[in-house]
């Protein structure tokens, strides 16, 4: 095996020994775990509370606004974050475009905070 191939002879060890350690591990799994089934196993489980009543429960649609500022602040301190441990190193045209960046998150909070979208009520 010379030439170009003979340069993937590793990969394709390591992916083959990969495959046996995952397949390994599946089939002691399948040997030594038990398996006694009872009436509390195949209860539902939800966080430690047992189920009562129907599955199906209406949600309040706030919980999906706070969702999505969580989301925009998030995206923010990525952005933010970086930018601030370089800060010394740029001129004032990035701090102004930073501003800006801000600026807008700000207007959404404002804008949030407004129209009680921020109430937990």
């Amino acid at each position: 095996m010379d030439g170009y191939y003979a340069s993937y002879a590793p990969v394709l060890a390591i992916v083959v020994a990969g495959v046996g350690l995952v397949a390994s591990i599946f089939a002691a799994n399948r040997l030594l775990a038990p398996r006694r089934q009872s009436p509390e196993k195949l209860l539902t489980y939800e966080s430690g509370v047992d189920p009562i009543g129907e599955g199906w429960a209406q949600i309040h649609l706030r919980y999906y606004v706070f969702a999505y500022l969580y989301v925009i602040f998030a995206v923010d301190a990525v952005f933010l974050f970086p930018w601030a441990t370089v800060f010394a190193g740029l001129g004032w045209t990035v701090v102004g475009e930073m501003a800006v960046f801000i600026g807008f998150i700000a207007v959404g909070l404002l804008y949030a905070w407004r129209k009680g979208v921020l109430t937990w009520t």
